[in-house]
């Protein structure tokens, strides 16, 4: 049997606010999520094994163990019985940074759950994809559907068919930031808003209002990635700037092609040896 090639595509939060946290240390969080035309490559394909084959290369391989979202993922089809007597050989070349607040290994889930429920090899609910979901991680519903989407702080998702049509500019330091961290410092919450998604939450003036909850945590623990920040936001034609998720990445929105690619010069004649890529929102 052949590979399948698959895309894995990178998600970005336009804005998080943290509502309050939950009694397991967990957090309710509303996000306005967008998605952008970068992605892991995934090849998959049946086996005749005993057990499944998952390997990672690329860039962004190094440090990813055993118990990845991946292996999270098929140890729970077989658990609840959804891929009987089936075991898969995985390959991932990882494009996307690990701790960049960019969704990953989250959205590697994702993606293979998509595909074999497409090729209906896993059959389930709607209800019950996102419940198995949730249990691979808080992000993997997220990835389940390539839309701008709405995530209320009650956990459910909002899709919009809304586009919001931004050129990228998303830069990293050269570290990460671990997400269970930055949430343990959370002292501050926001009020809720009641994201609508026919409330034009995806507007320009909208999101230009908006803000990621997280990032005084970040700057405060990573000064860095306010400096980056601020210069990002220096630059000629960026409509606004905004880390996304928990960082470390930061990335600048612009409205053409031309623009985000004289920031990229500007950026890499400055910060020499971060990773950025020039990119725009699906």
């Amino acid at each position: 049997m052949r590979f399948k090639k698959l895309r894995s595509w990178a998600k970005i939060n336009l804005s998080l606010n943290v509502i309050k946290r939950l009694p397991n240390n967990y957090h309710n969080i509303e996000s306005l999520i967008t998605f952008v035309q970068s992605f892991d490559e995934i090849k998959i394909k049946i086996i005749d094994k005993a057990k499944h084959k998952i390997s990672f290369s690329g860039k962004f391989s190094k440090g990813i163990g055993k118990n990845n979202t991946i292996i999270e993922l098929l140890n729970l089809l077989e658990k609840n019985k959804l891929i009987k007597n089936k075991k898969f050989e995985i390959k991932v070349t990882k494009n996307i940074p690990q701790k960049s607040g960019m969704g990953g290994g989250s959205m590697n889930a994702a993606c293979i759950l998509k595909y074999l429920m497409k090729k209906k090899i896993v059959n389930i609910s709607d209800k019950k994809v996102k419940e198995l979901a949730y249990k691979v991680g808080a992000d993997v519903v997220l990835g389940l559907e390539k839309k701008n989407s709405i995530l209320f702080q009650n956990g459910k998702i909002g899709r919009s068919n809304s586009k919001v049509n931004f050129h990228v500019l998303i830069v990293m330091p050269k570290f990460g930031c671990s997400t269970k961290n930055i949430f343990s410092r959370v002292r501050n919450f926001s009020k809720p808003l009641y994201f609508n998604a026919n409330k034009g939450f995806f507007k320009t003036n909208n999101l230009v209002q908006s803000n990621n909850d997280l990032e005084n945590i970040v700057f405060k623990k990573y000064p860095k990635i306010k400096n980056l920040k601020h210069f990002l936001a220096s630059l000629p034609n960026a409509v606004f700037t905004r880390m996304t998720g928990t960082g470390s990445a930061v990335v600048a929105y612009f409205k053409s092609k031309k623009a985000t690619k004289n920031a990229a010069k500007i950026f890499q004649s400055k910060y020499k040896g971060y990773w950025y890529i020039v990119s725009k929102t699906i």
